[in-house]
């Protein structure tokens, strides 16, 4: 079953939808489709030079927030199956599309690929290119083995020995990252962008209303104007991967 197409959705509190909208249209250097859904809860972000989007937003009811992901196939069925046998359990069955929980407990949708094929550029030296899914420790074999099955992409070792890495072939616009958490709570998931300059990107999105939280190794953690937490990861906006070791 091949994934021809990915999508990062970032969830957020339908209370602040606005928020949402107008920060992550000027990160990415995009705008907004017409609202789709029963309340109008979906939306797209639509780069501006016209290539195709890979970035989607979703109000939520409750809780914070966080990310999911969109996984595109000609085959939707085939890969509900595929997905079902690898144990994932269904959630909601939509006309062309589905909603299912990984063995971890990670939300994602199965949905046809629409012939996207050509990913947004880098904007002001950053790229959203990653869902982090966050997993306790007693999960986390078996969401990689689950997560490598289901799309055949190649598993990388991360940068520490709590991340592995899911690299799609090239062209695809979303990367997955697993990292196992240091204690036991329910998976979650964020986003994650490259950075070339991860302190000049910091300055540029808390112009932009975000809020710093916490440092790590070679990435900072944020958060947005509508109260999600994600990432900007000093990565190869271009390639994704980390700068070489000299």
């Amino acid at each position: 079953m091949t994934i021809r197409w990915t999508y990062a959705f970032a969830d957020r509190p339908a209370a602040h939808l606005a928020a949402a909208h107008a920060f992550w249209t000027a990160v990415t250097g995009s705008f907004l489709s017409a609202p789709r859904g029963e309340d109008d809860e979906f939306v797209t972000l639509l780069p501006a030079n016209g290539v195709d989007a890979c970035v989607k937003v979703q109000g939520v009811d409750a809780g914070p927030g966080g990310a999911h992901l969109d996984l595109c196939a000609e085959d939707v069925p085939g890969l509900v199956k595929r997905a079902r046998e690898l144990g994932a359990e269904p959630v909601a069955e939509h006309e062309g599309w589905a909603v299912l929980r990984s063995p971890g407990g990670q939300a994602w949708c199965a949905v046809p690929w629409q012939g996207e094929s050509v990913r947004p550029p880098v904007v002001a030296g950053s790229r959203l290119d990653q869902v982090s899914l966050d997993i306790p420790p007693s999960a986390y074999e078996a969401e990689t083995a689950f997560w490598s099955e289901l799309t055949g992409w190649e598993l990388l070792t991360g940068s520490l020995p709590e991340f592995r890495v899911l690299r799609p072939p090239a062209g695809l616009p979303v990367r997955i990252l697993l990292q196992r958490l240091a204690d036991e709570r329910p998976a979650t998931a964020h986003l994650d962008l490259a950075c070339a300059d991860v302190a000049a990107t910091r300055a540029r999105h808390e112009e932009l209303g975000a809020v710093h939280v916490a440092d790590g190794r070679h990435w900072t953690v944020l958060r947005d104007p509508a109260g999600g937490l994600y990432c900007l990861t000093g990565r190869d906006p271009e390639t994704g991967g980390l700068p070489a070791r000299t």
